[in-house]
């Protein structure tokens, strides 16, 4: 086993309420670091009181579009201090990260299906 660093959320995040994608951006580049230096996480979320999945997207769902599973499955240790509801949220987030990043185009070309857009059709600005 790799040297462990704790990541400390709220710290990172610089705010008990972890709710944004830029606070989320800021630990999942601490992360990135950490793995970068062969280091193994661990994610303490002590004295988080709010947290939303755009967040959770940002910070740990990213990671799955950049490391294999095993690797994620490896290095970033089980989460400390985290509330049940929380860790509910989490596992629903890595979820719906893993199938995203297994077929991206399929989820694209769904998404741009339910709101009648069409990538391959770019709009032209020649008004």
């Amino acid at each position: 086993m790799s040297e462990c660093t704790v990541i400390i959320v709220r710290d990172v995040a610089d705010s008990e309420f972890c709710t944004a994608s830029e606070d989320g951006e800021r630990v999942h580049q601490a992360i990135v670091d950490a793995l970068r230096q062969g280091k193994d996480v661990c994610l303490s979320f002590m004295k988080v009181k709010d947290l939303t999945s755009a967040f959770l997207n940002t910070a740990v769902g990213r990671l799955y579009g950049e490391y294999s599973e095993d690797e994620i499955r490896e290095h970033l240790l089980p989460p400390t201090d985290m509330l049940p509801g929380d860790l509910t949220l989490l596992k629903r987030v890595v979820d719906r990260a893993k199938e995203f990043f297994k077929e991206p185009d399929r989820f694209t070309n769904a998404t741009n299906q339910i709101l009648g857009t069409d990538d391959d059709d770019p709009q032209q600005d020649d008004e």
